[in-house]
C-alpha cells in the first residue's frame, strides 16, 4: 500500500483561474488522448454472485452496509436485422445495477469483507433491439431512425404517450437508486413490506448485513423500476400515478428528495398540454399517503429537462433552467429523444426559481426568483438562514447546454475525430466547464406573483468543483461546508479526479488519482457519533467510489478518508464495471448489526 499513500493536492482560491485555464488547455491540446475509457463501455458482463472481493489496505468497520450503484451497462448489440446496434449517448446505455456489501469479518472484528454482485435491468429491451435492430422508445440522446416516415413519427408520438402495460419492461430506468420509498407498490405486487431482508450467505462464509425492504431505480420520467434488494432481479414497475392519480405527466425528477428527519419523499411531476404544469408532491413516510402541495403554471413555467431540485427544512425549491423543450414538451415524442427536443440555448431564457412552503401547504408558492440563463444537472444542498427568511442553494451550474453534447459516446471514446472537433472550439469548451454556484433567495424581498433577482454569492470554477456532487448525508437541509465531486481536468474525456471543496475557505483537496483511473460518484459514509450528545464533524467519514482502471481494464471500490482525501483501502475486482451514475449506501442500525453479527457495534 505504500505506493498508494500519495499526498493529496491542496489548492486555494488564488489557484482557481490558473487551474481553470490549465484544464481548458489540456482539452484543446489533446492531453486526454492517452487516458483510456473504453473498458467502461465495452464488453461489460454481469456477476450475479455474490463473489468475495479481496481487500487491501483498510476499510473501517463502521462503514458496513450495502452500496448500491446503477448506470449503463450495454452499449452495443450485435446480430440485429440492421447490423450492430450502437448506443450514441452515455446516458442511454442499457441499465445495469451493482451492489457492494461491506460486512464484518467474523474472524477479526477490526476488519471487513467485501462482496460484489450485479444484474442487468433491461433484458426485455435488449431482446427487442436484437429482434428489430432499433430503439422505438424515448431516450435521452439516441437519434431517431432516419428511415421512419411521417406516419411512423405520428404513430410513435401516440405510442410514447401511452406505453402499453407489457411494454414497460422495455423501458430503460438507470439513473438513481431509491431505497424503501413510502406509499409505493409495484404492479407485480411483490414489494417486500414489514420484513427484514438479509442477503444470501456468501460462498466463503461470513455474515451478511440486513438489506433494504425494497429498492427502486428512478430516471427522468415518471416510471420507476423495482428490483429485488438481494438478487437485484427486476420484479416490477410503478408510475407516479401510483402515488396519486393527478401525477400523470410524463416527466419527473430522477433525484427525489427525502426529509432527513421524518423520511417523507418529495418530487415533482411535469405534465404537458395546453400549458405546462408542475405538481410538487409529498409522500408521507408515516402514512404512505400522497399530497400535492403546489401546482406551478402560468408565467415562467416552461416545459424543461430538470434533473434535480432543492429541499430545505421548510421549503421545496424548484429551479427551471434554460433547457426548454419545444412545443410545450410535445416535441419529445416527435423527436424521439430529449436532446433533439430541446430548444436552442437562448440567453434571454432566464432560470426561474419557485419556492414552495412544504410545512403549510395552503400557502403554496411563497416566492418567485430569476437568475441569468444557464443549466444544471445537479443540485448539491440547500439550507435556511435568518430564521427562514433566506434560502441558500448550491448547484453545479453550466453557462449553456454544450455539456450535453460532450457526453456523446463518440466524443468520450475518441472516435472518428469527434473529440477533437468538440473541444477545439474554445467557446464550446468553456460552455462545458461548470462552476459550483451559490445562490441566495431572500424571501422578504420576494413576491409570490412576480419574479425578483436572486443574489449570486460565489461561483467556484472547475476543476475546483465537478460533477456528481455529494455531501455528508447528515447535513442534508442543514448548512454544509464540504462538497465532494468529480472534476474534469482535461486529462481524460471523462471525470478525472475526486475533489473536496471547502465552501468556507475555497480551499480544495484533490485525491492524487493515478493516470487512467476514472472515478465514479464519491458517496460519503459518515462515522456516526458514539455518544448521544456527540457532535458530528462534517468531514468525519469516508468516501466510497468505484474506479475504472482503463489500462488494466478492471475496477475497484476505493475508500478515501474524507478529511485528508488520502486512500485508506480498496477492494479490487478482476473485471471492469461500467462508468455509472448514482448510488446510495444503505447502513444497518446498531441493533440490526448486533442481531446479525452477535457482537459488532459502531465504534
Amino acid at each position: 500500500m505504500a505506493s498508494r499513500q500519495q499526498a493529496s493536492l491542496l489548492r486555494n482560491q488564488d489557484d482557481e483561474e490558473r487551474d481553470y485555464e490549465m484544464a481548458l488547455r489540456n482539452f484543446q491540446s489533446g492531453a486526454y488522448r492517452d487516458w483510456p475509457n473504453e473498458a467502461g463501455f465495452e464488453g461489460l458482463g454481469e456477476e450475479r454472485g455474490p463473489i468475495e472481493v479481496p481487500v487491501s489496505g483498510y476499510i473501517p468497520s463502521w462503514a458496513i452496509g450495502s452500496l448500491y450503484r446503477t448506470g449503463p451497462g450495454i452499449y452495443t448489440i450485435d446480430d440485429t436485422p440492421k447490423g450492430t446496434y450502437r448506443t450514441e449517448h452515455w446516458f442511454d446505455g442499457l441499465a445495469h445495477t451493482h451492489r457492494f456489501d461491506i460486512t464484518p469479518d467474523p474472524d477479526n472484528q477490526s476488519k471487513v469483507k467485501v462482496f460484489y454482485s450485479s444484474r442487468r435491468q433491461s433484458d426485455h429491451l435488449v431482446e427487442h433491439i436484437r429482434k428489430t435492430g432499433s430503439m422505438k422508445y424515448l431516450s435521452f440522446g439516441q437519434k431517431r431512425d432516419p428511415c421512419l416516415g411521417l406516419f411512423s413519427k405520428v404513430m410513435g408520438t401516440w405510442q410514447a404517450a401511452m406505453i402499453p402495460h407489457g411494454e414497460k419492461w422495455m423501458e430503460n430506468v438507470s439513473v438513481a437508486i431509491l431505497p424503501n420509498p413510502p406509499g409505493l407498490e409495484s404492479e407485480s405486487g411483490t414489494l417486500l413490506r414489514n420484513k427484514t431482508t438479509v442477503g444470501r450467505a456468501p460462498q466463503s462464509g461470513g455474515h451478511r448485513v440486513p438489506l433494504p425492504q425494497s429498492v427502486w431505480a428512478t430516471t427522468d420520467n415518471n416510471l420507476m423500476k423495482q428490483m429485488d434488494p438481494d438478487t437485484l432481479e427486476p420484479i416490477g414497475f410503478a408510475t407516479q400515478s401510483a402515488f396519486h392519480p393527478s401525477l400523470k405527466g410524463p416527466l419527473s425528477c430522477a433525484h427525489p428528495q427525502r426529509d432527513p428527519v421524518n423520511g417523507d419523499i418529495y418530487n415533482f411531476n411535469q405534465d404537458f398540454g395546453r400549458e405546462t404544469v408542475y405538481r410538487v408532491f409529498c409522500v408521507s413516510a408515516s402514512t404512505g399517503q400522497t399530497e400535492i402541495i403546489a401546482e406551478l403554471r402560468g408565467e415562467g413555467v416552461h416545459a424543461a429537462y430538470i434533473h434535480s431540485f432543492f429541499l430545505t427544512q421548510h421549503f421545496v425549491v424548484l429551479c427551471i433552467p434554460a433547457s426548454h423543450i419545444g412545443w410545450g414538451g410535445v416535441k419529445i415524442p416527435w423527436a424521439g429523444n430529449i436532446v433533439d427536443a430541446m430548444e436552442p440555448f437562448d440567453e434571454s431564457k432566464k432560470m426561474k426559481w419557485f419556492v414552495v412552503d412544504r410545512t403549510n401547504t395552503k400557502r403554496g408558492v411563497v416566492g418567485r426568483f430569476e437568475s441569468d440563463a444557464g443549466f444544471f444537472f445537479h443540485s448539491v444542498n440547500a439550507f435556511e438562514e435568518d430564521d427562514g427568511r433566506r434560502i441558500v442553494c448550491d448547484m453545479m451550474r453550466y453557462r449553456n447546454l454544450d455539456v450535453i453534447q460532450k457526453m456523446y459516446c463518440d466524443v468520450i471514446l475518441q472516435r472518428d475525430g469527434a473529440t477533437e472537433r468538440f473541444w477545439e472550439v474554445e467557446e464550446r469548451a468553456k460552455g462545458s466547464m461548470l462552476s459550483l454556484t451559490r445562490f441566495s433567495l431572500c424571501l422578504e424581498q420576494s413576491n409570490p406573483t412576480r419574479f425578483v433577482p436572486v443574489e449570486k454569492v460565489f461561483a467556484i470554477p472547475a476543476p475546483h468543483a465537478g460533477e456528481l456532487p455529494t455531501i455528508n448525508p447528515l447535513f442534508a437541509t442543514r448548512k454544509h461546508r464540504y462538497i465532494y465531486s468529480l472534476p474534469y481536468q482535461g486529462r481524460s474525456t471523462m471525470m478525472d479526479g475526486i475533489v473536496k471543496t471547502d465552501t468556507q475557505t475555497r480551499e480544495v483537496l484533490f485525491w492524487d488519482i493515478p493516470k487512467g483511473h476514472s472515478p465514479g460518484e464519491a458517496i460519503f459514509v459518515p462515522r456516526l457519533p458514539t455518544g448521544s450528545n456527540a457532535e458530528q464533524e462534517e468531514d468525519d467519514g469516508v468516501l466510497l467510489s468505484i474506479i475504472l482502471d482503463g489500462f488494466d481494464k478492471t475496477s475497484y471500490l476505493l475508500c478515501l478518508d474524507a478529511k485528508t482525501m488520502k486512500e485508506l483501502g480498496r477492494a479490487e475486482l478482476a473485471f471492469a464495471i461500467g462508468l455509472g451514475f448514482h448510488g446510495v449506501h444503505v447502513t444497518a442500525s446498531n441493533k440490526e448489526i448486533e442481531r446479525v453479527t452477535g457482537s459488532f457495534t459502531r465504534t
